[in-house]
């Protein structure tokens, strides 16, 4: 497959994908998302590599969802596409915890939406003090996807996950840091060489003992993922076909406050 949305390099051991939308803030369309599933199965395949990391290019990590994509399928109707994107992510989440190598992220600015819950389903995450993490998808009348109530409620606790995802309030890095998702905080000029020092460390671990250890955290708390894939989609389509999300996603692109009419 050649890549667009992305970029993807394996070098001493540590495969890398870079997402490369910056131009639309690294939001999720079809072909970027199955590109990143791609990716992944690359590196899970490819016996030289050890660890992959996940990164992007641009002053924003990812606001998730790409919303001139949902602009363009509200106005022509084509909620079809915005299920396909929620499938997509979910795949992603699922493909990134299922993994038997271990996943790193390193973020700078923005991380919304999918690409929050992305994180979630990362090994570790290293942040710089520009990352602020927010589960959007309440602004534009949607819910949590790419497995993120699933994953959240499991890295924070239930009540905290259901205020972040209610509210779709920032989360800093250091806040980040202290409720567990995040590993390792470092200013943004130190992001790069904090990383490269991470995933080097892992790539030269006991790679069987890693494998031993994921199959033991899924065993203990991922089992029943599939059965909630399910919900996630079923809602997540509903919701994609409701008035209020056509609302949410006009608001967006205007610039103003969305008006839910619960329809």
């Amino acid at each position: 497959m050649d890549y667009k949305g992305i970029l993807y390099t394996v070098e001493n051991k540590i495969a890398t994908i870079t997402f490369n939308r910056p131009e639309v803030q690294n939001g999720f369309n079809v072909d970027m998302c199955k590109e990143i599933l791609d990716a992944i199965e690359r590196s899970e395949a490819n016996k030289e590599v050890r660890v992959l990391l996940i990164n992007a290019n641009g002053k924003v990590f990812s606001v998730g969802g790409d919303l001139t994509e949902m602009k363009r399928a509200v106005e022509a109707n084509d909620q079809q596409a915005l299920v396909e994107i929620a499938e997509l992510v979910m795949q992603i989440s699922f493909a990134m915890k299922k993994m038997s190598k271990p996943v790193v992220m390193s973020t700078d600015g923005a991380v919304a939406g999918a690409a929050f819950n992305m994180v979630l389903a990362a090994d570790m995450c290293i942040a710089s003090t520009n990352s602020r993490f927010i589960q959007a998808f309440v602004n534009v009348g949607l819910a949590p996807d790419a497995g993120g109530m699933y994953l959240l409620t499991r890295a924070v606790g239930i009540n905290r996950a259901m205020q972040l995802a209610m509210t779709g309030e920032a989360v800093t890095a250091d806040k980040a840091k202290e409720y567990g998702f995040v590993y390792k905080v470092c200013e943004p000029e130190l992001l790069e060489r904090t990383t490269a020092r991470l995933c080097t460390r892992l790539a030269k671990g006991p790679e069987l003992s890693f494998k031993a250890m994921k199959e033991m955290m899924w065993a203990s708390f991922f089992t029943n993922w599939e059965e909630y894939v399910k919900l996630e989609v079923e809602l997540q389509t509903s919701l994609g076909f409701s008035e209020d999300f056509k609302e949410g996603v006009r608001a967006y692109a205007e610039r103003r406050r969305p008006n839910f009419q619960g329809k």
